[in-house]
């Protein structure tokens, strides 16, 4: 029988007294994971355990924040991990950690595995930080004034200037601020509050967040993150999950596609007259690229663009200009934890970021290694399609927004 520890148990106890190994692939990890967790993912770590003689022993060193990359030696890795101090395995919902445990246990190692993975962690973090109203309202404040202070510049700064150059909101706007629950449409919603309260255009907002089918963890993470940020969220419930439950071809384009519809429904519904999606500056030239190299297209996604379906709506992207660097910089600063992909397909569909990794996940890297030999490579790319599609932003038509593949790949 392999031993299991909680997330309380592990966060409560002394950090020399044991290792924890988190087998998340490493995109996932670097988006989060427990303190001092050292990565190496399933696969290299099972290919070495079940057969150490056979495998794959180039030498190299373990990535910056201990995050793996390629032509690790995960056999020096292990060599240096104490066989008589507790090694605990870590992975996302605490299922896989355990036959990588037995498999540890089984090389002379004192392993068990973390009851309910990651998002056990991330669901008492949470716990942890929630913890009456008035410590609440406190830590909301705090984060509130991260964004006009520390992050002014960084964050700030570029969201007003989008919303300026690209006129994304006039007088009488009612906007649906769209909530997945992941840190860029939580960040939006905070610098849509901050610019309601500070801005000197008179605008409403609805806060939405729909509900396709999380499972609990997942949804328990995202209501109490809007309480934390001070989100008063619009909730409704849609069957969505299910529905494409069962489809094979393109799951993710189908799921897309109708949540949007939903989205935008419910929208009209509550009056608004414009939707607000939180894509940043990296998703644009991400999909510039994938555009590219993948449908022979020179386009990008428009900071807001009228809809030819539901006549009088229009989708803004108000984080425009906004860096994922720098919205990663804030949440970590502010110490928050949102969800990944609450998605039920991500271990067979490519594009979502499952096994075989996702086309947006091909461009992150194609960009990263491009940026090594020339740091203005993003404004590069953002500028080249600019001045090709955006020259006539004001005056703009694009076609239905909902038609354009790429925006599967959108976080809301």
């Amino acid at each position: 029988m392999i031993k299991t520890i909680t997330a309380a148990e592990l966060i409560n106890g002394r950090t020399f007294d044991r290792t924890i190994i988190d087998i998340r692939p490493a995109e996932e990890y670097k988006k989060g994971s427990m303190d001092a967790a050292l990565n190496i993912p399933e696969d290299k770590l099972v290919e070495y355990l079940e057969n150490p003689e056979e495998a794959d022993l180039e030498s190299g060193t373990i990535g910056d924040g201990k995050a793996w990359e390629e032509g690790v030696n995960v056999g020096k890795l292990l060599a240096a991990i104490p066989k008589d101090k507790p090694v605990w395995v870590l992975c996302h919902t605490g299922n896989k950690s355990l036959y990588v445990a037995e498999l540890m246990s089984d090389a002379g190692f004192d392993a068990g595995s973390v009851e309910g993975g990651y998002r056990s962690f991330l669901r008492l973090s949470l716990s942890m930080m929630v913890m009456n109203e008035e410590e609440v309202t406190e830590r909301t404040k705090a984060i509130e004034r991260s964004i006009i202070t520390k992050y002014r510049k960084s964050i700030w700064r570029r969201f007003t200037k989008g919303v300026h150059d690209y006129e994304l909101i006039k007088e009488g706007d009612k906007i649906a601020v769209c909530i997945s629950g992941g840190k860029d449409s939580m960040l939006m919603a905070k610098l849509l509050q901050e610019l309601q309260l500070h801005g000197k255009v008179k605008f409403d907002l609805v806060f939405l967040v729909m509900n396709p089918g999380y499972n609990e963890d997942n949804w328990n993470i995202i209501l109490n993150n809007a309480k934390l940020l001070g989100i008063p969220i619009n909730v409704f419930e849609s069957d969505i999950f299910n529905i494409v439950a069962d489809v094979d071809k393109s799951p993710c384009y189908l799921c897309a596609r109708m949540r949007r519809g939903y989205l935008y429904s419910h929208a009209k519904e509550l009056g608004c007259n414009k939707i607000a999606l939180g894509h940043h500056f990296d998703d644009v030239i991400e999909t510039t690229l994938m555009g590219m190299l993948y449908s022979g297209k020179v386009e990008t996604m428009m900071p807001k663009l009228h809809s030819k379906n539901f006549e009088g709506m229009e989708l803004i992207r108000p984080m425009y200009m906004v860096r994922e660097a720098d919205i990663k910089a804030w949440r970590d600063y502010n110490h928050l934890h949102f969800i990944q992909c609450a998605c039920r397909f991500t271990e067979r569909c490519a594009t979502c970021g499952g096994e075989k990794g996702s086309k947006r996940d091909e461009m992150k890297e194609l960009i990263a290694e491009l940026r090594k030999r020339c740091d203005t490579i993003d404004m590069n790319i953002f500028n080249s399609v600019h001045n090709i599609n955006l020259k006539t932003v004001i005056g703009y038509h694009k076609g239905d927004w909902s038609y354009n593949f790429l925006d599967d790949y959108d976080k809301q």
